[in-house]
């Protein structure tokens, strides 16, 4: 089982690159947004791998860290979700990012990605709602944002505050942290203006 491939970019198709590791060529799949990091042809570049094994092929897919390789394996457990959607999710979020959208519930943002409709994603949030790991690695403010909605409390102002603050430019992670130090000092009633008023304070400071 191929863990991690450290090597130098020999060439990229669609949807692969091809490393070569000291004169061994392996054809790796990643989402498009890592393909669109890596370095030129002739670079040295490290992926994490996942290792497909199936009757008929053996495909590695590559990650940029660890993070993202256990979020593709998560990703598949969900009924409908295979490879080709669990790529299609990476390719447009970034761990963090997926982990905050399950947090809140953001069917909108996880449906951005080719191939998800609304039907999975609903399932990707329901099902990884409890046993996604990787909140861990989120900002400590998006684990007590994740925790008010999924207790019901005040949900659509937090999530509408969130989302407007990453309408104005603000990465998703730092925008729940946000909110939820300015829902902590206006309490769990406080309107959506209310919070994104605060959390744009919290954001300035």
């Amino acid at each position: 089982m191929i863990g991690k491939l450290k090597g130098t970019i020999d060439s990229y198709g669609e949807d692969y690159v091809i490393l070569d590791v000291h004169g061994v060529g392996y054809q790796v799949h990643c989402p498009s947004r890592i393909l669109q990091h890596l370095p030129r042809a002739g670079e040295a570049a490290v992926l994490a791998i996942e290792t497909l094994v199936r009757e008929d092929m053996i495909r590695l897919y590559g990650f940029a860290d660890d993070a993202e390789r256990e979020w593709f394996r998560m990703l598949m457990t969900v009924q409908g979700v295979g490879a080709k959607v669990a790529l299609a999710i990476l390719g447009i979020l970034k761990a963090s990012e997926i982990a905050n959208s399950i947090a809140l519930g953001d069917k909108a943002t996880i449906s951005r990605a080719p191939g998800v409709g609304k039907r999975v994603a609903e399932r990707i949030l329901s099902e990884l709602k409890d046993k996604a790991p990787s909140f861990a690695s989120v900002d400590a403010g998006t684990i007590s944002v994740s925790q008010t909605v999924a207790d019901n409390i005040a949900a659509r102002p937090v999530a509408e505050a969130v989302s407007a603050l990453t309408n104005l430019g603000y990465g998703q992670p730092q925008a729940a942290a946000a909110v939820s130090k300015a829902m902590q000092s206006a309490g769990e009633d406080a309107s959506t203006e209310t919070l994104i008023r605060l959390g744009l304070k919290e954001l300035s400071q």
